[in-house]
């Protein structure tokens, strides 16, 4: 099993979309959030999973009804770590950084 290491940033992403579903959808709030962390907590049996992308970093699709989600994170085998890097919505254009 791969370890899995979240970024200092992760959290904030985590709360930029609770706070959006809270406000939209709120009866789903807590559910979506927990199919997240779940859909990540794959990565530590399925660590190359995810569609490559730029800079050996991989994307996780974390399906959610009509949209969903997408995790960037970078596999080190010789570590034997998943670092998440950040998260965001399908529907958000890029992943937001400070």
């Amino acid at each position: 099993m791969s370890r899995i290491i979240l970024s200092s940033q992760l959290r904030a992403d985590f709360d930029r979309i609770f706070d959006f579903l809270f406000e939209h959808a709120p009866e789903y709030a807590a559910a979506r959030i927990e199919a997240i962390t779940d859909a990540i907590d794959v990565l530590a049996s399925s660590p190359l999973i995810g569609r490559p992308v730029a800079f050996g970093q991989r994307e996780l699709i974390i399906s959610s009804g009509a949209s969903g989600y997408l995790a960037l994170y970078r596999y080190d085998p010789a570590q034997d770590t998943v670092f998440v890097l950040a998260l965001r919505s399908q529907r958000e254009r890029d992943y937001k950084r400070p």
